[in-house]
């Protein structure tokens, strides 16, 4: 459970991503997906693009934000 001083990630989608690269857990927690969900849009290239800090994984909330505005999109034109 958040406490008042962690961010609610999904709210944090919503109202402006946080001012730091993002790990897989915040990933799976945004989107409400398992973690392992994450590793497979990785390994299938179809989720938001990280990249490796030494061993660590990380995304930029940047295309976070242009990877959810591009489905959006792609949904929008679909229907």
């Amino acid at each position: 459970m958040a406490t008042p001083t962690d961010p609610d990630l999904r709210a944090t989608l919503r109202s402006g991503l946080p001012d730091r690269y993002l790990t897989p857990d915040d990933i799976a927690e945004m989107f409400e997906v398992p973690i392992e969900t994450v590793y497979q849009w990785r390994k299938k290239r179809t989720g938001p693009p990280g990249f490796r800090i030494g061993k660590h994984l990380r995304y930029d909330p940047a295309d976070v934000r242009t990877y959810v505005t591009e489905r959006k999109s792609a949904n929008r034109d679909a229907a």
